[in-house]
C-alpha cells in the first residue's frame, strides 16, 4: 500500500480590514485567484478588525473541524507592527490544537514590482515609454523605519529597470506625500508621470494616494488580484509550509 501523504496545511489568509466594502471585495477576488491557480488546496480568509470572519473565528472554525495544519499567511507589503504584533498576538490566541505558521509578508518581491508595472501598462503606459516616465511609489506609509527603509529600496531598485526615475511616498505617517513626489519628478524633467499606488485593496490611504495623484499624467489601479501577486501569495505558502513537511518527514 502506498503511504498516506499528510493533507495540506490549510491556507489562512490574513488581512487588515476597512470599512470601505471595496477592501473585502478585493481580498477576495484575490483569494479567488489564488484558489484558481493552485485547485484542491483550501484557501480561507479572515480579518484583524472591520471585516468578518475575523481570524479567530476562521481559526476556531478550522479546529472544530478537525484541521491540525495552518499557514497563516499575511496579506501585507511590508513587515511592520501588524507583521510583527498584531498578527502574532491573534495567532497566540487559536485554538492549541492547531500547528500555525506565520509565513512571510509579501514585499519585497520581484512579482510585486510584476505587478505594479503591469497595472501602469494597463493604465495606458507601454515599455517604449519607460524612459521617459517617472515613477511615484506611492505606499499606505508606517512609523515603522524598518518597512520604510524597503519602500525606500523598492523605489531604488525599480529605478534600474529602464525608467526615468522612481520616488517613494507615503499616504501617511512619513514623507513625501505622493503630490510632492510628483512634483519632484516633473522637475526632473521627466516627460510624464506616472503614480503606481504599492497597496493590495482600495479603502481610505488608497484614496489618499489617488487624490494626490492629481497633477500626475497616469495612475494604476491597485495590486489587487493581480495574478503576480496571486503567486507570491503561493510562493510564501509554499516556504512557510516546507519546515512542516519536513517535520513530519514528507
Amino acid at each position: 500500500m502506498k503511504p498516506v501523504r499528510p493533507a495540506r496545511p490549510v491556507l489562512v489568509v490574513i488581512a487588515h480590514g476597512s470599512r470601505d466594502p471595496r477592501h473585502a471585495a478585493t481580498v477576495h477576488a484575490l483569494v479567488e485567484r489564488v484558489r484558481a491557480e493552485r485547485p484542491g488546496l483550501r484557501v480561507e480568509t479572515g480579518f484583524l478588525d472591520f471585516n468578518i470572519p475575523s481570524v479567530h473565528g476562521v481559526l476556531e472554525s478550522l479546529a472544530a473541524e478537525g484541521v491540525r495544519e495552518v499557514v497563516a499567511l499575511p496579506l501585507l507589503l511590508t513587515r511592520a507592527f501588524h507583521a510583527k504584533a498584531d498578527i502574532p498576538a491573534v495567532l497566540r490566541e487559536a485554538p492549541a490544537r492547531l500547528r500555525i505558521r506565520q509565513a512571510d509578508v509579501l514585499g519585497p518581491s520581484p512579482l510585486l514590482l510584476a505587478a505594479l508595472e503591469r497595472r501602469l501598462y494597463e493604465a495606458g503606459l507601454t515599455p517604449a515609454g519607460k524612459s521617459s516616465t517617472g515613477v511615484v511609489l506611492a505606499s499606505a506609509g508606517s512609523t515603522d523605519p524598518e518597512a520604510i527603509a524597503v519602500i525606500a529600496e523598492i523605489a531604488r531598485e525599480w529605478r534600474h529597470t529602464g525608467w526615468c526615475a522612481v520616488r517613494p511616498a507615503f499616504a501617511s505617517a512619513s514623507l513625501p506625500r505622493t503630490e510632492d513626489a510628483v512634483r519632484e519628478l516633473r522637475a526632473l524633467g521627466c516627460a510624464r508621470v506616472a503614480v503606481a499606488p504599492y497597496v493590495l485593496a482600495p479603502g481610505f490611504l488608497p484614496d489618499r494616494i489617488a487624490r494626490g495623484a492629481a497633477g500626475a499624467d497616469v495612475l494604476a489601479d491597485v495590486l489587487g488580484p493581480a495574478p503576480e501577486v496571486a503567486r507570491l501569495l503561493l510562493e510564501r505558502y509554499d516556504a512557510a509550509r516546507a519546515p512542516m513537511l519536513a517535520a513530519v518527514g514528507a
